[in-house]
């Protein structure tokens, strides 16, 4: 009895949505590694800063001696910035947008109707189902995650998430894809946090209820947890992260828990937020950039 082999599924063309530190971090492994990617965000300003990353980032590997100057000029030209997103059209566009469902739907509506049913949908969230993603959209099996960590070029962990619904094919060639962006994919479970998010949450929630309860300053807290190994104390990290993503992910566990208390958000945290301090792209968080 013969056995049906599942599609090999070829992506040649990428595009990222959302210029953020995530989204431009992506883009420039892409190029990197060859593959034309169109970069698309609403705003021109970020793009344009985005533009001006990647070129400093490449610049930076030649200066390392990773990248020739012919490399960095190759993969400059590969990159296709945009503010128009009925140019984002690719076989595999990766979202890297706000952690909000709402906003990840509209998003993922709009580019099924400027895609093919085989253009693959990934998102880069940290923390939001996979499963809850997809249900709105036409042909949720082509949605599954993608999760890089920041900084992207150099963090080597890829987490590749499988929806109730994902096709084994479609997870595979994402795999597949981050092998061949030099990057260590792991599948995981559609769980909450998936699995680095759910472990190291309690890396920046206990440390904050150690401020909250006057245990000892967040200075302390960084120094200490750094003298043990820690490459970033959880403070100094939150605000490379951005206060304001790490309290979004820390929210959203929070409630996928059925607001089990090992996962509250911190009111300090909270009041970062609200006051406009996310780290060191406002140039203040916990610590003072400016």
């Amino acid at each position: 009895m013969e056995t049906t082999q599942p599609p090999v599924i070829d992506i040649r063309t990428i595009a990222v949505v959302g210029a953020g530190t995530m989204g431009l971090g992506i883009a420039q492994i892409c190029v990197q590694h060859g593959f034309p990617t169109i970069l698309f965000d609403l705003n021109p300003t970020i793009l344009e800063k985005a533009q001006q990353a990647i070129a400093a980032g490449l610049a930076k590997g030649v200066e390392k001696g990773k990248l020739t100057a012919e490399a960095r000029d190759a993969a400059l030209a590969l990159l296709h910035p945009t503010t128009d997103l009925v140019m984002v059209q690719a076989d595999l566009i990766i979202e890297a947008v706000v952690e909000k469902l709402t906003v990840k739907h509209q998003l993922f509506q709009e580019l099924a109707g400027l895609n093919s049913a085989t253009t693959i949908l990934a998102s880069n969230t940290s923390s939001l189902p996979i499963t809850r993603l997809a249900a709105p959209v036409p042909h949720p099996e082509r949605v599954v995650g993608m999760h890089f960590f920041n900084p992207a070029p150099v963090m080597a962990l890829v987490e590749v998430i499988s929806g109730a619904a994902t096709a084994p094919a479609v997870a595979e060639a994402v795999f597949n894809l981050a092998v061949q962006l030099g990057k260590k994919p792991v599948r995981a479970a559609d769980a909450p946090g998936f699995i680095v998010n759910r472990v190291a949450r309690h890396f920046y929630v206990e440390s904050l209820k150690i401020v909250e309860e006057q245990v000892a300053p967040f200075t302390v807290v960084d120094e200490l947890l750094e003298a043990t190994g820690f490459k970033m104390g959880p403070f100094r990290l939150m605000d490379l992260i951005g206060v304001d993503t790490n309290f979004s992910v820390t929210s959203a566990m929070f409630e996928a828990f059925h607001y089990d208390p090992k996962f509250r958000p911190s009111r300090i945290q909270q009041q970062k937020v609200d006051a406009g301090h996310h780290g060191r792209k406002t140039g203040k968080g916990f610590y003072d950039y400016s």
